[in-house]
C-alpha cells in the first residue's frame, strides 16, 4: 500500500467548505475531522465529521488562524492528510511547511508556489515573465492626474480588504494611509500598490487544476462580476459573451501562470476584462475557489476528489480535460442587509429549506435552528443551478431562491432574485459597477403584497386553536378565535347568549390585527370577523375570499386567483411565504406603548462587534464635524466607520479599541452645536 494514500483528513476551516469536502470524503470513504471554535461548537460541519477536535476561543486569530493548533489537532486526531479549504490558512506558506514537516499530506499546492503568489507585486513580476497580460503599476509617489482612477490593492490578501478607489488625487494620500491600516489588521502586511482603475471591467477567471506529472488542465472560464464591496455576490460558468479568440488567450495565459509557478492541485487565475476586451491579469488564488461548484457542474467532475488524487500523487484522469457541457449559475445567500450598506446580520437561522430538483444544488454549512454568530463570515449557502443553456440555468437559479424558505436574520435572497432578473444580467451586460449603478431600484418595494399575507397570517393565527399570540402575549380559550374585544350580544329578552363549553354561539364583531414588516418597517393593520361557521374571514377586504385555513396554511381567492400562503410563527415574529414572495412580519400589540428614545446624538452599535480603532484624539469635549468618521467597528469580516450625526461636541465616549459591543451599545454621544447645519444621522458605512 502506498503510504501517501489518504485514510483520514482533516479540514482546517469551518461552515459550508467544510461541510462540502466532507461529502466528497464520504463518497470516497475516506474518514474525516473537523476542527472547531468554542462558537462553532454546535455547528453543521461538526456534526457532519466523523472526529471532531476544539480549538480554544472564538476569534479566528485564537482558533482557525492558529495552524500550530491544527497540525496537532491533526495528530490527536490520527489524520494523514490537512484540506485547508478557502480563506484561513489556505494560501498560507508557512502552514503548509508545518502540515508537510509534521509528516501530513497537504492537499494543496506546492509551498513554493504559494509564497511566489502570496504578494500581488510578486506575482505580477513573474506573471510578466511569463507573457501573461497585466496592468501597468502605477506609483502612488509620482502619480498624476491623468492616472486617475487608481485602485489600492492589498498586496497580502483579497476579500476586498485593504482595496480602495481613489478618483481625484487630494484624496490618494489619507486613502493610502486607510488601506495600509486595513491591511496590516487583516494579513499583517500593511503593503499597498497602486494601479489603473478600469471602469466597467469584468471580473473574469479560469480555473486550473494541474498534477505533478506536467499536466495542467484550463477547465473554462467563469464570470464573478457582481460584487458587492469587491466581494462575489454571482458566479456562472462559461462566462457569457467572450468571443473564442479572447477565450483562448485567457486559458493559454492561465495554463502559462500555472506552470510558471510548478503548479500542483487546484487554482484559480483572475483576470480582469476591460469593456474593449482586453484581460488584465489580477493575481491567481492558490486554493479551491467558493464558486468552484459552477464548473463541477459544467464539466461533470469532482474538484475536491481530484485534489485528494493529485495530493495521493496520482496523474489527472486524461491529458485533456473533459468537454464542458451546458451553464451554471451560484447565486450566494448571506446573512446582511443590501438595502442598509450591506450590513451583516446575526441571530438564530430559524428555517432554511431550498427547493431540491434536478440541476440544482446547495451547498452550506448551516441548517434550520442554527446560530449565526459575530466571528465570521455572514455567508448562509450557495445555491447553483446547471441547464442546457444561460437562459435556463437562470431562470431555475432565480425561481429556486424565490421558493426558498428562510426565516431569521434578513438575507439578500430578494437581491438575488432580482438581479438574476435584471435585464443586464439577462443580457449579459456585466462588469463590477453592477450594483454601484442598479442597487436602489433592486432594494426598492417590491411588487408584492404584503397586505394580503397579513391578512393570511392573520387568519392562521386565529384557528391556531387553544393558544395563540397576539402582541407578542398568549391568549387562551375562545378568546384565541374570537379575541377579546368581541361584542356579547344578548338574546332577545336580554338573557345572555346561549354557550357551548369555551365557544359562543354568535358571530363576533370585527377584529384587527396589527403588523409591522420586516426590514422596511411598514405597518398593516387586518379585519377579520368570525362567524358562527367557526372559520375566520376577512371583513373589509372585497375580492378576497378564504379558501383554506389552518394554523399554518392559509389558502385564499383573490379578485379570481387561487393563492396559498405557509404561515411560520416564532415568538412575535411571523413568516409568510408564497409562491411568489416571502414576508416577515413582527406582532405589534393593539395600542401603541410609548417608546423610550434614545437621548439625540448617540451613537449606538448597528450590529455585534469589536472595536478596532477610534478616530485620533477622539475623547469627551472634543469638537466634531458632521460626518466625521469616529469608530471603527469591525464585525463578521467586514470593516463599518461610525459617523458623528452632526458638528458639536463630544460628550460621551463609551467605545475603546478591542471592545466587544452588542447590537444597539451606546458608543458615544455628540451634543450638536445649536449654530450648526443639523444632517440627518447617516447609516454607518462600511469601509471593507
Amino acid at each position: 500500500m502506498r503510504s501517501d494514500v489518504i485514510h483520514t483528513l482533516l479540514v482546517a476551516n469551518r461552515g459550508e467548505i467544510a461541510c462540502r469536502i466532507f461529502r466528497t470524503c464520504r463518497d470516497l470513504g475516506i474518514t474525516t475531522v473537523a476542527v472547531y471554535s468554542d462558537a462553532d461548537a454546535d455547528a453543521l460541519h461538526v456534526r457532519e465529521a466523523d472526529l471532531a477536535v476544539r480549538l480554544p476561543g472564538a476569534a479566528p486569530a485564537d482558533t482557525y488562524l492558529r495552524g500550530d493548533l491544527v497540525v496537532a489537532a491533526a495528530r490527536a486526531a490520527g489524520a494523514d492528510a490537512v484540506h485547508p479549504g478557502y480563506g484561513f490558512l489556505s494560501e498560507n506558506a508557512a502552514f503548509a511547511a508545518a502540515v508537510q514537516d509534521a509528516g501530513l499530506v497537504w492537499v494543496g499546492p506546492p509551498v513554493k508556489a504559494i509564497e511566489l503568489m502570496a504578494s500581488k507585486t510578486r506575482a505580477k513580476e513573474l506573471m510578466a515573465g511569463a507573457g501573461v497580460p497585466l496592468l501597468a503599476p502605477v506609483d502612488p509617489a509620482t502619480a498624476g492626474p491623468d492616472d486617475l482612477p487608481l485602485l489600492l490593492k492589498a498586496a497580502a490578501g483579497g476579500g476586498g480588504r485593504g482595496m480602495r478607489i481613489v478618483r481625484e488625487l487630494i484624496s490618494l494620500p489619507g486613502e493610502l494611509l486607510a488601506a495600509a491600516a486595513e491591511a496590516a489588521s487583516a494579513f499583517g502586511d500593511g503593503e499597498v500598490f497602486a494601479e489603473p482603475y478600469v471602469e466597467r471591467g469584468r471580473h473574469v477567471e479560469v480555473q486550473v487544476m494541474a498534477d505533478a506529472h506536467d499536466t495542467v488542465w484550463a477547465l473554462g472560464t467563469r464570470d464573478c462580476s457582481l460584487q458587492r464591496r469587491h466581494q462575489k455576490v454571482i458566479e456562472e460558468a462559461p462566462a457569457p459573451g467572450l468571443d473564442e479568440a479572447l477565450r483562448t488567450r485567457l486559458h493559454e495565459a492561465a495554463v502559462a501562470a500555472a506552470r510558471a509557478v510548478g503548479y500542483r492541485g487546484a487554482g484559480t487565475v483572475e483576470f480582469l476584462v476591460s469593456a474593449e476586451g482586453r484581460p488584465y491579469f489580477l493575481e491567481m488564488n492558490t486554493r479551491l475557489q467558493v464558486e468552484h461548484p459552477v464548473t463541477e457542474a459544467v464539466f461533470g467532475l469532482d474538484l475536491v476528489a481530484l485534489q485528494l488524487r493529485v495530493a495521493e500523487g496520482e496523474p489527472l484522469p486524461s491529458p485533456e480535460p473533459p468537454q464542458p457541457s451546458g451553464h451554471a449559475v451560484e447565486a450566494r445567500l448571506y446573512a446582511e442587509d443590501p438595502a442598509r450598506d450591506w450590513q451583516p446580520q446575526t441571530g438564530a437561522l430559524l428555517t432554511l429549506e431550498v427547493p431540491e430538483g434536478p440541476g440544482l444544488r446547495l451547498d452550506t454549512g448551516y441548517t434550520g435552528g442554527d446560530t449565526i454568530g459575530v466571528h465570521y463570515d455572514p455567508m448562509i449557502a450557495k445555491v447553483i443551478a446547471h441547464a442546457p443553456t444561460r437562459t435556463e440555468a437562470v431562470r431555475l437559479l432565480a425561481r429556486a431562491l424565490e421558493r426558498a424558505r428562510v426565516h431569521g436574520p434578513v438575507t439578500n435572497r430578494d437581491l438575488l432574485v432580482r438581479s438574476l432578473r435584471h435585464p443586464d444580467f439577462a443580457a449579459a451586460r456585466l462588469d463590477t459597477g453592477f450594483y454601484d449603478r442598479h442597487l436602489a431600484d433592486l432594494t426598492a418595494p417590491g411588487a408584492g403584497d404584503p397586505a394580503t399575507a397579513a391578512l393570511a397570517a392573520t387568519l392562521a393565527e386565529a384557528v391556531r386553536g387553544p393558544e395563540a399570540v397576539r402582541g407578542g402575549e398568549a391568549v387562551r380559550g375562545a378568546e384565541a378565535v374570537h379575541g377579546a374585544e368581541a361584542v356579547r350580544p344578548t338574546r332577545p329578552g336580554g338573557s345572555a347568549p346561549a354557550r357551548f363549553g369555551a365557544w359562543r354561539n354568535v358571530p363576533s364583531q370585527p377584529q384587527r390585527k396589527r403588523y409591522r414588516s420586516e426590514p422596511d418597517g411598514t405597518e398593516h393593520e387586518v379585519a377579520y370577523r368570525t362567524p358562527r361557521t367557526g372559520t375566520p374571514e376577512p371583513y373589509e377586504t372585497p375580492g378576497t375570499r378564504v379558501l383554506a385555513a389552518t394554523p399554518d396554511r392559509v389558502t385564499l381567492e383573490v379578485d379570481g386567483v387561487t393563492r396559498h400562503f405557509i404561515i411560520t410563527t416564532h415568538a412575535d415574529r411571523v413568516h409568510v411565504d408564497a409562491a411568489d414572495a416571502s414576508y416577515t412580519f413582527t406582532a405589534l400589540p393593539r395600542f401603541t406603548d410609548p417608546a423610550t428614545h434614545t437621548a439625540p446624538g448617540s451613537l449606538l452599535a448597528p450590529m455585534p462587534g469589536t472595536v478596532v480603532r477610534l478616530a485620533e484624539g477622539l475623547a469627551a469635549g472634543v469638537t466634531v464635524e458632521a460626518g466625521q468618521p469616529l469608530i471603527w467597528l469591525e464585525a463578521m469580516k467586514m470593516e463599518h466607520r461610525i459617523l458623528a450625526p452632526a458638528s458639536g461636541t463630544l460628550t460621551a465616549l463609551h467605545a475603546a479599541p478591542g471592545h466587544q459591543v452588542e447590537v444597539g451599545a451606546l458608543l458615544a454621544v455628540v451634543q450638536e452645536d445649536p449654530a450648526a447645519t443639523p444632517v440627518p444621522v447617516p447609516v454607518p458605512e462600511e469601509t471593507a
